[in-house]
Formats: C-alpha cells, structure tokens, sequence
C-alpha cells in the first residue's frame, strides 16, 4: 500500500517540530544568559548590603569568601581587609583595584566584579559563575536530548494518525481502481466498504464515489440497451435489402448494366451485417455471452473467406490461406467469424496490388497484407473509434479495428498490429483462451 502521504505528513510535523525545538534551546539559552548577569548582580548587591549592615556593627565584621564569591574590603586608611589572607589575595586585590566602581567583568575567569565604595572603605566582591555555566550547560543538552526525544515522539504518533486516517482513502482508491463497468451487469460498482472510523472526509468520498458509479452504471445500461436495440432494428431492413438484392442479381431479366450497382448494395449490406453482429455481441452483458461449441478454426476462417472472396477478385487480389495448425476453440464461433470479416474487408479496402495471406497456426492466426501500411503516428490511433488516416477516403468507417481489439479484448483473445507504410499490414490473433 503506497505511504507517500503519511510519510510527507510526518516529515512536515517533523520538520515544525525541530524548527519549535531549536529555537525554545535558542530562547532558553539566550535567557539563561540574560538571567545570568541579572542574578549574579542581584546576588553581589544582596550581599554587599548585609556585609555592610553587619559592619556598622561589628567593625570586624570579614567580608564574605567562599569557592564561588571572594570578598575584600580597603578602608580609608589602607589597611587590607580580608577573610583569606596570604600572597593570592593580596596579588587579587590589588588586581581588582583598578577596576571602575559599580559592577564589572571579571578579566580572571568568568564571573562578575563589584566595586561598592563608601563612606569608611571600598567593598570588593568578584563572584565566579563556572558553576553557574556547568549547569547550564547541562540544562542545554538536557534540552536538546528532551527535544529529539520529542521529536521522535511526535513524528511516531504523527506518523501512526496519518496512516490511520489515509488507509481508508487508499483501500477506496484500490477498491474504485478494480471496478470496471463492464464487468458488472447493470455496470453499477460493487458496494465500497469504509470502516466507522474512517472519518466523515473517507465517508464523504465514499457516498460521492457511489453516486458516480450509480450515474457510470446508467450509462453504461442506457448505451448497452440502445445498441442492442438499435442493432436489432437495423437488422430486419438489412435483410430485406440483403434478399432482394439476391433476387434481383439472380433474375435472369436483370440488364448487365445493374449487376455492379447490386454488388455494390449486397457488399455494403454484408459489411453492415458484419458491424452489426459485432455491436450485438458487444452490447450484451458479461454474464450473457453467445452460444459456446467446440469447432475448427480453419473451418471458420474457409467460411470468411469465401464470404469476401469475391470482392478480392473483383481488385484481382490473391487471397490465399496457409494452415500450419488445426486449433480448436471451445467459444462463440461467430465471434470470431465477426473478427476475421472485419479484418478481411480492411484488408480489401487498403490493398490495391498483390493480396491478402491467412496463416493459421496452432495458437494464433495472422492475416497478412501487402496494403499501403500505416505510420507510427496512425498505428498509435488506429484502435480509436471512426479513425480514418484519410478522412477523405470512401473505404472503411474506422470503427472496423476498433470492433476487433474489443471483441478479443471480452473473450481473451489479444490483437497485436504490426505495419509500416509501403510495406503492407499484419494482424495477429492470439487463440490464448479456450483452445481446446
């Protein structure tokens, strides 16, 4: 089943999520930053204020010293102040004098500097923010583990609804892509199932896709019903044209002059008889095929022939059958008659030297021509209905090919063409099914 879509649909949440999740790392970080300072600062003032509270009191009071905040006090007189004594913290002291009064950098490590000076001394305390740093630092990968952790999460659950909310559009798409109106009697699509939670979108489609189908089938029924209606109207008049033609050819008062006019109404009759036969075929249902029988396909092909054979000696065209097999078929006899006349007569109407060869075989037939041929550009055309290369041309109504391809499409016989212009046509009939 194609998962196109859900994959997109995740891709994109994945892609939202991990543009949201870097830029909360971004606003957090550069936050933290911020607080940063504002806190370190807020801490050094606090304790200046209760260092020098406590002083007012206790003029011994030391200044603050401990791993992360160094205190040093200068009163006015010079004397150093401070709870570390020693080398270091003179050398820091002196270091820090010349700094600006206020708050400051560190230039010794990362921290902040605060110079409070008043009345009786000045108040050093540097504050060092590498612990501050270390924890940030593991705020910030704690993030961003927590962000991909999400990420992964949501693509997963984004993933998994998509898929549950476009299976039941692919299982419609499958269901829809099987159903052919030809293979249903009333041409009506069997009945697409949705499950209850599909959704109302799934649903909607469903119902729109039934209407669609219900409206395909009437018109599919409408189409089969005026054809065969149409054909076995045709029928009737055919054959009174067909009788009476005979009659008249067969009148022995019957001038010269008129017997080409009659052969002229007897062929057109019988080219119309033969389309006729095929739109029957073609206009019954699938479950209603022709009388089935086994017979000899030789047979069938010798009957065709002496039905066109005198319209090839009419053109002086040879027409010649080459039998190097005996299939036998278990089929509708007169489908197949139907196929080879309407290959026949094409091959009639195009040939104007040489003639026609049939080859039948164990597993197919060929009907051989040394006509004008076809181009590409018509070969890719020529099964299209009322196709004419020359639409100026009096021979054919192009819809003869046409028949053939359906006619071996419905009973699985495929119809392969080969041609080329100058060089003449082939048709190739495949006995695929029901040979016996």
């Amino acid at each position: 089943m194609p998962q196109g879509l859900p994959n997109r649909i995740r891709d994109a949440f994945t892609f939202q999520a991990v543009i949201a999740g870097m830029t909360l790392i971004v606003c957090v970080m550069t936050a933290a930053f911020i607080g940063r300072e504002v806190v370190a600062r807020q801490w050094l003032q606090a304790e200046a204020d209760v260092w020098w509270q406590a002083r007012s009191t206790d003029a011994a009071y030391p200044p603050p010293f401990s791993v992360n905040l160094q205190g040093y006090f200068v009163p006015d007189n010079g004397e150093l102040q401070a709870i570390i004594g020693g080398d270091r913290a003179i050398a820091n002291l002196l270091w820090f004098k010349g700094a600006p009064e206020g708050f400051s950098p560190r230039r010794d490590t990362e921290g902040v500097l605060l110079v409070d000076r008043r009345p009786g001394g000045t108040l050093y305390l540097a504050a060092s923010l590498s612990l501050f740093d270390r924890i940030l630092a593991l705020a910030a990968g704690g993030l961003a583990l927590l962000m991909v952790a999400t990420i992964f999460v949501v693509s997963w659950m984004t993933y998994r609804t998509s898929k549950r909310m476009v299976l039941p559009i692919h299982r419609l798409a499958d269901e829809v892509g099987r159903w052919n109106p030809s293979d249903n009697d009333d041409g009506a699509p069997a009945a697409l199932s949705t499950r209850d939670d599909a959704g109302r979108e799934a649903q909607a489609l469903t119902s729109a896709l039934h209407g669609l189908g219900d409206r395909i089938g009437a018109f599919v029924r409408r189409e089969r019903e005026f054809t065969r209606d149409a054909s076995h109207e045709l029928r009737t008049p055919l054959t009174v044209i067909r009788v009476a033609s005979d009659m008249i050819a067969a009148d022995p008062a019957t001038p010269p002059h008129q017997q080409r006019p009659l052969l002229r109404i007897r062929r057109a009759t019988q080219d119309m008889e033969a389309v006729i036969d095929a739109l029957l075929v073609l206009a019954r249902e699938r479950g209603v095929m022709p009388q089935s029988e086994i017979f000899d396909v030789v047979e069938v092909v010798e009957e065709e022939l002496d039905k066109v054979r005198q319209l090839f000696e009419g053109k002086q065209l040879t027409l010649t059958l080459d039998v190097q097999g005996r299939p036998r078929l278990d089929a509708p006899p007169r489908v197949l008659g139907v196929m080879l006349g309407h290959l026949l007569r094409n091959a009639w109407a195009f040939t104007e030297t040489g003639g026609v060869e049939i080859v039948v075989d164990l597993d197919r037939i060929v009907v051989r021509d040394t006509g004008i041929g076809m181009t590409p550009d018509v070969l890719k055309r020529v099964y299209d209905p009322f196709y004419r290369a020359d639409p100026f041309s009096q021979s054919g109504k192009g819809i003869g090919l046409s028949i053939v391809r359906r006619l071996g499409t419905r009973f699985g016989w495929p119809v392969a063409l080969d041609s080329a212009p100058g060089e003449g046509t082939t048709v190739t009939i495949v006995l695929g099914d029901r040979l016996v």
